[in-house]
């Protein structure tokens, strides 16, 4: 695995940066160094008209960093002020160090004074090893900063932002952008983070590539090669048989679009071939807008048990409802034996009506998550990581839990993070699509082996970055539109 897709907790990169240190020779001041000349050439990338720059500094190696860098600033020729939250004789190691070296340099120092007036300012107060809420001095200069109207850019993560779960913990620096170091952080990547950290930089800091070796990644970020993982070229001599059989069950009376978006998106996506079960009067006013589906009277069972006995997979649950027809389709389906995705209104009867089996994908946004586990919304965003790992194990599936940085979990503790995507992609819809493209892949890879959590990664991921083709400077796109983009990115 490449080391720059490896996502680590916070106290594995404190690790990281120890086996920098001790064993491997590099001083400490040197990666402070390192450090701030880093986001100091991102400022210059950046903002290279600014002027003007305020280091807002804290009182640990962060707070370091930012003096190596108003010191770079300075002897760039920019006019530089340091705001600092403790004095710098207070501080110790490293970090004093820093300071004094900005004090020789002639660097004013003063606390905060209310309003920031500058072109840049550099957010260095809190770093990784924040476990409780801001405390009120430091809560007041960081919404000074938020208030100032300046672009910001955090040193390693934004201060207020825990690294482990991308929540602020009461209040967060909103940065422009943010320049990490060492190994990346799980938490600025998904939920809320990238509110905070704005374009999220990297820079391992010329460090060894040797510290990470026997220290497993806590997840790791999905790359653009996951689809190519499962689904290699197509033989010259293949046929729709080979393909797979999607059946795509769904859609009570006033959902009829749900499953017309996940039959269409498993058929672009490269499935030999989809039906599709649902009410009756859907599947005759249905059939002529998707007549490359094959549309049935879901309300007839034994037209229900003969599809599901010819699919490869089920799809199950978009525009499901909670009739009893719905409750009766769900229970019927899942007891057939089949790579089965189970989304939407499915995973809300799963809620209440629990049911155990295996080779299963679940396809929870925040809410449903919630309700699989019996928690609030809340507690789901507050640590996306645990809920996925909870949720795989709980239900021996592989899960997708939705959102920025969409995670892929399995029972064993894997976990994925989705990188692309875009927020043009917030319209209804958007799971139905996902849930044919990932029933789609489970029908093509049948025949190669491929276990169920590389096929959700490769979904994810193909879902996401055609969302980016079309989303790219739009504010918003319609669910067909992305479906319409798939073979741009399909291998």
């Amino acid at each position: 695995m490449d080391i720059n897709n490896r996502l680590y907790r916070a106290d594995q990169v404190r690790e990281l940066d120890r086996r920098a240190i001790e064993d491997h020779g590099i001083d400490g001041f040197e990666l402070m160094q390192r450090a701030g000349a880093a986001v100091f050439r991102a400022i210059q990338a950046r903002y290279p008209e600014a002027q003007d720059l305020v280091a807002c500094c804290g009182g640990g190696n962060n707070g370091g960093d930012g003096y190596v860098i108003a010191l770079l600033a300075k002897n760039a020729g920019l006019h530089v002020r340091v705001c600092a939250l403790k004095k710098p004789d207070e501080l110790r190691g490293d970090a004093r160090r820093a300071a004094d070296a900005w004090l020789d340099a002639g660097g004013p120092v003063s606390g905060p004074d209310g309003e920031i007036e500058t072109d840049v300012i550099v957010d260095a107060l809190l770093g990784t090893g924040l476990d409780r809420e801001v405390r009120d001095d430091y809560a007041e200069l960081i919404e000074s900063i938020n208030a100032s109207g300046a672009p910001v850019v955090a040193v390693d993560v934004p201060s207020g932002l825990h690294a482990d779960t991308g929540m602020p913990r009461g209040t967060a620096v909103r940065a422009s952008a943010t320049v990490s170091f060492i190994g990346r952080k799980r938490g600025l990547e998904t939920g809320q983070a990238p509110e905070f950290t704005g374009p999220l930089l990297f820079d391992a800091l010329q460090t060894p590539v040797q510290i990470h070796a026997g220290l497993a990644p806590d997840a790791w970020r999905l790359s653009t090669a996951e689809p190519d993982r499962i689904l290699p070229p197509r033989s010259p001599a293949v046929h729709k048989g080979a393909l797979g059989h999607v059946l795509v069950c769904g859609s009570d009376y006033n959902m009829p679009g749900a499953v017309a978006l996940s039959a269409r998106a498993a058929l672009t996506a490269g499935s030999g071939l989809v039906s599709v079960a649902t009410r009756r009067d859907h599947s005759i006013a249905l059939a002529g807008g998707l007549p490359e589906a094959m549309w049935a009277d879901g309300e007839n069972g034994e037209t229900l048990d003969a599809l599901a006995g010819r699919a490869d997979v089920i799809a199950l649950g978009p525009g499901l409802g909670n009739s009893d027809w719905s409750r009766s389709v769900w229970q019927k389906l899942l007891e057939v034996d089949r790579p089965m995705v189970l989304d939407a209104d499915g995973l809300n009867l799963l809620a209440d009506h629990r049911f155990e089996r295996e080779n299963w994908i679940l396809t929870p946004h925040p809410g449903e998550a919630g309700r699989l586990l019996d928690v609030a919304v809340s507690e789901v965003q507050g640590d996306r990581f645990a809920a996925a790992r909870e949720l795989a194990k709980r239900f021996n599936a592989v899960v997708v839990l939705k959102g920025v940085g969409s995670l892929v979990a399995d029972p064993a503790g894997r976990v994925g993070l989705c990188p692309f995507g875009t927020p043009a992609m917030a319209t209804a819809g958007m799971g139905d699509v996902l849930t044919g493209i990932v029933a789609s892949l489970i029908g093509q890879a049948r025949s190669l082996g491929a276990d169920l959590f590389d096929v959700a990664c490769a979904g994810v991921v193909l879902h996401a970055r055609a969302g980016e083709r079309v989303g790219h400077a739009r504010r918003a796109m319609l669910a067909g539109e992305l479906i319409s983009a798939l073979p741009r990115v399909l291998p």
